[in-house]
């Protein structure tokens, strides 16, 4: 399946139906009244965010979602039916942004998360409802009101605990492999990952799911490269596994570029915690090992970890390192979703009160 991380619909609720004149019209009974119905509600369109989704490609082939409009209402009183809601289905981690491509209006990062992005309009009243003692026989009666209808983006983030980074050919497709059962693409030159990839990891019992990002190159910002258009990718992540090639000639210079990416982009994404690796030592003698990890120690002012995914040399160590950080996270998550339930349990306590 094509991965697609951002697609732009278009989404109309129904109108509501209009109401209805109408009079009794029966034997026997000369001053019948008033009987018009009230028009349906127009449907309404929502958003849910389901679990069985990874990617926004369905939107590529169906861009606009028009729910349809509530019937009209009729004589003897009889309500017109109400439109059915459209329910459209989106990965967990898609954020829906408005046209402007600025404003966020919801974040869909709980499956079963659902939102309402345009409410069906209102049925209008019959002219049963416009009865009074001084205007017995009114012959009016309301329009139904329009739906809402906008544009919107929908940008998808992966979901994921680890997210790696690092330049283009550093390993990072290669690691992801080895720890994980993804197969993502694997090759000897520049950008093979060209959109992420997901793997999951079992480390001291725990689950962790890493994302491998296409490689950051200096300038990225700019567009240089594949650009940060991916760096979204692991702004959710509670780490970074950052993997610095050790055949290249400067480690330092290549970890600060990454670095420097980073806060361009981000301010808040460069203050993530971080584990830093020294990739592909199977090609170094012991000697320079010693060097660049070093070089790179005095550069990231953090513990280097060497490592060669190929050869499958000192993965659990990194992986136990980043792993620690993850535990952290979701006990600092657990505690805040207990406090959420808390309040709303007090909430619904004290709601028969109000």
């Amino acid at each position: 399946m094509k991965f697609l991380d951002q697609a732009k619909i278009y989404v109309r609720s129904g109108d509501g139906g209009a109401g209805c004149v109408s009079f009794r019209r029966e034997k026997y009974i000369e001053f019948g009244g008033p009987n018009g119905g009230d028009g349906g509600k127009g449907g309404s369109v929502y958003f849910e965010a389901v679990e069985n989704l990874n990617t926004l490609i369905d939107f590529r082939y169906n861009q606009h979602f028009k729910a349809p409009k509530g019937q009209h209402g009729m004589g003897s009183d009889k309500t017109g039916a109400k439109g059915d809601d459209i329910i459209i289905k989106v990965p967990v981690g898609t954020e829906i942004v408005a046209d402007d491509g600025e404003t966020l209006i919801v974040d869909m990062v709980k499956p079963g998360q659902r939102y309402m992005i345009a409410k069906g309009g209102d049925g209008g009243r019959g002219n049963a409802q416009f009865k009074t003692a001084v205007n017995q026989a009114p012959r009016y009666a309301e329009p139904g009101w329009p739906g809402e209808e906008r544009w919107v983006w929908l940008r998808l983030k992966v979901i994921a605990d680890v997210g790696l980074i690092g330049m283009p050919n550093a390993g990072k497709s290669t690691f992801l492999s080895v720890v994980t059962k993804a197969r993502p693409k694997i090759a000897d030159y520049p950008f093979t990952t060209l959109h992420p990839n997901l793997g999951v990891a079992w480390v001291n019992n725990y689950e962790m799911v890493l994302a491998d990002i296409p490689g950051l190159i200096e300038g990225a910002h700019e567009g240089v490269g594949l650009g940060d258009r991916f760096l979204r990718h692991v702004e959710r992540c509670a780490a970074f596994l950052h993997l610095v090639d050790a055949t290249e000639e400067d480690v330092a210079k290549t970890y600060k570029a990454i670095r420097r990416e980073l806060e361009l982009y981000k301010k808040n994404l460069s203050k993530k915690p971080e584990v830093v690796v020294l990739n592909k030592i199977d090609a170094l003698d012991d000697k320079e090992i010693s060097k660049k990890v070093k070089a790179l120690e005095k550069a990231s002012g953090k513990k280097v970890f060497p490592i060669s995914a190929v050869a499958k040399q000192g993965l659990f160590d990194c992986l136990n390192a980043v792993s620690g950080y993850i535990t952290r996270e979701r006990r600092a998550q657990a505690k805040e979703d207990e406090k959420v339930d808390v309040v709303q349990e007090v909430k619904k306590a004290w709601s028969p009160l109000d």
